[in-house]
């Protein structure tokens, strides 16, 4: 061989399967060249040594749901840099092979304060981004709330609901005392960049927001700046 060729060829004529079955084998991360993986069927390769792991699936390649532990102070724009492969958490449960692809065209349906901190969802799936953004009213989000000031006479209740702003009643939600100086919100059809709001119209000044829960998806022991991925069975 005195010209480089695509790996997807070299690849088909090895397993002896169709260019397209050899693309699925590459792109599901299961051929390695000269001992590294490649993701890439366009990827030229001339004498180097090529193999194929002995469990490979030709199976397509799924996209990817994630979540990640986003800290304080960024924007979620800027956290999407944090999915890296070194940042990813050890104890991830999902069973999903970890892709280079996997880190590509991720969006994040789910707004989160740039000073706030918590779980991010990141997705490559058209149908976790349209149940977010269309279910979004009935998807109930879990933030813990640390807060400094003295509490209006029956404050608690009108964070529960009874605030009404720029003409409009905010929808009732679950607020509760988690100890003395944070506050456990459980709330739908509010976004969290609504809650400084609330706790200063009842004499409270917002310290820290975390996101700790979307649905039925906890952020658990995920750390801050890591990741984890989300498992087919998983449902917000």
């Amino acid at each position: 061989m005195t010209e480089p060729v695509r790996l997807a060829k070299r690849v088909a004529a090895l397993a002896q399967c169709s260019r397209r079955e050899a693309e699925m084998y590459i792109e599901g991360g299961w051929v390695r060249v000269d001992g590294v993986t490649i993701e890439e069927p366009q990827f030229k390769v001339l004498e180097q040594h090529i193999e194929i792991d002995p469990h490979a699936q030709l199976e397509p390649a799924e996209p990817a749901t994630l979540v990640l532990h986003k800290p304080a102070g960024i924007t979620v724009d800027d956290a999407r840099a944090l999915i890296r492969e070194e940042s990813h958490a050890d104890d991830d449960s999902s069973g999903v092979r970890m892709l280079k692809r996997h880190f590509a065209r991720l969006v994040s349906p789910l707004s989160l304060p740039d000073k706030a901190s918590g779980l991010v969802v990141f997705t490559q799936d058209w149908r976790v981004k349209r149940r977010l953004e269309e279910d979004l009213d009935r998807i109930e989000q879990e933030l813990v709330v640390e807060v400094t000031g003295k509490l209006a006479p029956n404050g608690l209740a009108l964070l529960n609901h009874g605030l009404s702003f720029d003409n409009y009643a905010l929808p009732p939600i679950k607020v509760s005392w988690q100890n003395e100086t944070h506050l456990r919100f459980a709330l739908k059809r509010i976004a969290p960049d609504r809650v400084e709001r609330m706790c200063n119209a009842v004499g409270l000044k917002v310290v820290a927001i975390k996101r700790i829960r979307v649905g039925r998806i906890p952020m658990a022991r995920l750390q801050p700046g890591h990741w984890r991925y989300l498992a087919g069975t998983d449902r917000f």
